[in-house]
């Protein structure tokens, strides 16, 4: 069960800061990761990525049934990995988000690992 909760953690924090950041200093953030022609593209991605985060952080202080976060966050780093390296790789966005693309695998790595061998932990009864 450790290893879920920390996982969950993890990528509730990222996710949390990373949408944060855009809507409290595009500056820096477009600094970082290249300019934008869209602002408010990142800005959606961004308010998309709160909620997911607090759900996240729902499943984790509440302790219910995880399978439902875990197919979210198995999903969403699907999704965001192939947006990162498509794009990334077309010089369309710039190769930091190769960086984030690599933290979408890993986390979807440890994700594959908990259904695979620990799918029983995200039973809410062993909750």
């Amino acid at each position: 069960m450790k290893l879920i909760r920390l996982t969950l953690w993890f990528q509730s924090i990222y996710y949390l800061l990373t949408a944060i950041w855009p809507l409290v200093d595009i500056d820096s953030f477009m600094r970082v990761t290249g300019p934008k022609t869209d602002v408010w593209l990142v800005k959606t991605v961004s308010v998309l990525l709160i909620p997911i985060s607090l759900s996240f952080i729902t499943h984790l202080v509440l302790r219910i049934n995880t399978w439902p976060a875990a197919i979210m966050a198995i999903t969403c780093c699907i999704g965001l990995a192939c947006i990162d390296f498509y794009y990334a790789l077309r010089d369309v966005i710039s190769n930091i988000y190769m960086a984030d693309g690599a933290v979408q695998l890993l986390l979807l790595a440890i994700w594959i690992y908990i259904v695979l061998f620990k799918k029983h932990e995200l039973n809410p009864s062993t909750n």
